[in-house]
């Protein structure tokens, strides 16, 4: 079972290799890639390197055949992502929406967005007080 290398696929500042291991068909493979970049290619995002590795079993007794594991380097922050599924379609629709979670926690964990202005109020900072 070798690795078949699809390339990499670079799309502004997002830089990911797709490659696939066992018996994925060409059609499988457009299909994660279009949702892979579907879900690194949004505003706000900073540079993405990395791969995707899709495999499916040999085995046809295996209930899940479809893995899925991608590893990218965002903004030099680690993101891992597993999925496995019974279908292709399946395992890219999961691979979709796991990446878009990943990629909205490494956007909110900036320091800038975690941390505010003033202190609240029970730590000695100033309270807003509005009036309309």
């Amino acid at each position: 079972m070798t690795a078949k290398d699809t390339g990499t696929h670079v799309t502004s500042t997002v830089a990911v290799q797709v490659r696939a291991e066992g018996d994925v068909d060409e059609g499988a493979l457009a299909y994660v890639r279009t949702k892979v970049d579907t879900a690194l290619n949004r505003p706000g995002v900073p540079d993405v390197s990395g791969g995707v590795r899709i495999a499916k079993a040999a085995a046809h007794h295996v209930e899940v055949p479809w893995t899925a594991r991608a590893e990218l380097v965002v903004a030099n922050t680690l993101v891992v992502v597993h999925a496995q599924e019974a279908t292709a379609h399946e395992l890219a629709d999961r691979l979709q929406d796991r990446l878009r979670s990943q990629m909205t926690r490494v956007l909110h964990r900036k320091e800038a967005a975690r941390r505010s202005a003033t202190p609240p109020p029970w730590r000695g900072g100033q309270a807003v007080i509005r009036r309309d």
